[in-house]
């Protein structure tokens, strides 16, 4: 007796769902985040109850006067280094195609920068415990100024990084066009303005308008991600065969 061999099912292809589509999301979301943390800053260097220019007394002696707006300061910091980062990204992101090299030179400066701030606002947490807690002035002072060498190393990073990165990326806005003219212009100008401000002439008041014009020119850079087209601002989700 011949037997038949069974006959041969066709395998049915399984068709997997496609992958939500976020970027009109994360567009919205750069927008909206985007401006927040220079805001950040520049609320901060405005209500800083000491200047940057003063000795390691002068600091203790008015933290120690205003607690509580040393409080603000640590929590203006925290919030601005967690949003400051992703800023920068966002605006690269707008600008790296037409000026790839000036904006990957601008990164390489800004992250790190930023990054380096967390151990600055380490510091002011430091020397506000320190009054708190009745130390010694001189300890106070030094928890501020010799917490650690990396603050040290923390604080040109911070210094060079912001500074010359964000002139940089500024100007890769310009080349592009990305923003108008006058908004690439404000964020070339913020921080060579919050450097004189906080370095050499001490001025809360003018500090506030360097980072104030850094937030201006990230807002819109804001506007300009809202106006983009989904295909432009990241590829489509696909499915995985």
């Amino acid at each position: 007796m011949t037997t038949l061999p069974a006959p041969t099912v066709p395998r049915t292809k399984t068709v997997r769902p496609v992958p939500p589509d976020l970027r009109r999301a994360t567009r919205l979301f750069a927008a909206l985040v985007l401006p927040i943390g220079p805001a950040l800053i520049a609320v901060l260097r405005y209500v800083m109850p000491y200047s940057t220019t003063d000795d390691e007394k002068a600091i203790v002696r008015k933290v120690a006067a205003h607690q509580a707006t040393q409080s603000a300061v640590v929590w203006l910091g925290f919030a601005g280094v967690l949003t400051l980062i992703p800023a920068v990204l966002w605006v690269a992101r707008t600008c790296r195609r037409q000026a790839p090299r000036l904006t990957a030179i601008a990164l390489l400066l800004l992250v790190p920068g930023y990054t380096a701030l967390a151990f600055l606002v380490a510091s002011d947490a430091a020397v506000l415990f320190a009054v708190r807690h009745h130390l010694p002035a001189a300890t106070a002072g030094d928890m501020y100024t010799s917490l650690h060498p990396i603050v040290s190393i923390a604080g040109g990073a911070f210094v060079l990084g912001h500074v010359v990165g964000t002139v940089l990326l500024g100007v890769a806005l310009l080349r592009t066009r990305v923003v108008p003219t006058w908004a690439a212009v404000a964020t070339i100008a913020a921080q060579p303005l919050h450097f004189i401000a906080a370095i050499i002439v001490s001025s809360h008041a003018l500090d506030l308008a360097g980072w104030g014009l850094n937030a201006v020119g990230f807002a819109a850079v804001s506007v300009a991600i809202l106006r983009l087209a989904d295909d432009d601002w990241d590829l489509a989700p696909r499915t995985r065969s």
